[in-house]
């Protein structure tokens, strides 16, 4: 069941199924992509030695795109790079230890530097937050500009992020999945939302690239209405980004036609996932599904609305 949910939201068993789809995205209407790779459970070592091999190879199939315009970007998953990530916390409980995923993660982004690649460290579930951040304005300092980092509005801590982090990284914006405790997080889910505005407003001022991540047409209309224009900042410093296989391709194309906003055509980027195997895409999407049982109605109903094409 998990599996027949999940098909229309994951790019395939391979990589070379993920590149055929990206491709139909730039070629046919101009949507611009992200590669995820679906990794959840890592047990091995050896795992992970494959995990990595996979990124290597991603990175180098989106170095193959020639217009850098065009090219796609990579998102890298912290977990993926250490063993029973789960169970990798320091005594506190609220944060990890995780050398091997940053031995990993900088190996990474050294190799998409030297091929013009862009990638996005994910933003996982509370515990990793501020390693995620440490790691980031690491390899900022480094000279890595071409890093960027996701922030979730739900978390309480994100508005003291949002003065913490390096200025001028960019940023995507979400409000999160993760089901945090309200000690951590907000559960309303507009107000989540308002501050996805906020953020993209303080983040403009610090001079970011601002990467808008939301499903909601009427946010996303306002981020391009009223923030953009008053921060007055030019289409070269944000774009809006949607996950693949969400029923949004009319709104995606009036995106890119420059029928929403003011300033003309916008950039819109999808989050392409594939996986190795259809056993790595299902224990992710069940360990969502676990993590936040609301998404069950949000895929039923964007199923339903496919199905009688409310496109």
């Amino acid at each position: 069941m998990v599996k027949f949910f999940a098909r229309p939201y994951v790019a395939g068993d391979s990589l070379a199924k993920g590149l055929e789809v990206t491709r139909g995205l730039i070629q046919r209407r101009g949507v611009l992509t992200t590669f995820d790779l679906l990794s959840e459970d890592i047990e091995t070592v050896e795992q992970v030695a494959e995990i990595r091999a996979v990124y290597r190879d991603m990175i180098a199939s989106c170095a193959e795109f020639t217009d850098p315009r065009t090219r796609p970007t990579v998102s890298l998953k912290p977990s993926s790079f250490t063993v029973n990530a789960r169970l990798a916390t320091v005594d506190d409980g609220q944060s990890v230890s995780a050398p091997a995923s940053e031995e990993a993660i900088v190996e990474l982004a050294e190799l998409a530097a030297a091929q013009d690649v862009a990638l996005s460290i994910d933003m996982e579930d509370r515990r990793w937050t501020q390693w995620t951040l440490d790691v980031a304005e690491r390899l900022w300092m480094a000279g890595h500009r071409h890093v960027g980092i996701v922030l979730q509005t739900r978390l309480h801590r994100t508005e003291e992020d949002l003065s913490r982090i390096p200025r001028g990284i960019r940023v995507r914006l979400v409000i999160g999945i993760y089901n945090e405790p309200a000690e951590h997080a907000i559960r309303d889910k507009r107000q989540m939302k308002k501050r996805l505005l906020d953020a993209a407003k303080l983040l403009f001022e610090r001079g970011h690239y601002v990467e808008f991540a939301t499903h909601d047409r009427a946010w996303n209309v306002r981020f391009l209405e009223e923030v953009v224009p008053a921060a007055g900042v030019g289409p070269d410093r944000y774009e809006v980004q949607m996950l693949y296989g969400v029923p949004m391709l009319r709104f995606q194309d009036d995106l890119v036609a420059g029928k929403i906003g003011r300033q003309g055509p916008v950039r819109v980027r999808v989050y392409v996932p594939f996986a190795t195997s259809w056993d790595h895409a299902l224990a992710y999407l069940r360990r969502r599904l676990g993590e936040n049982p609301t998404m069950a109605f949000s895929v039923g109903r964007n199923l339903l609305r496919g199905s009688i094409g409310r496109r």
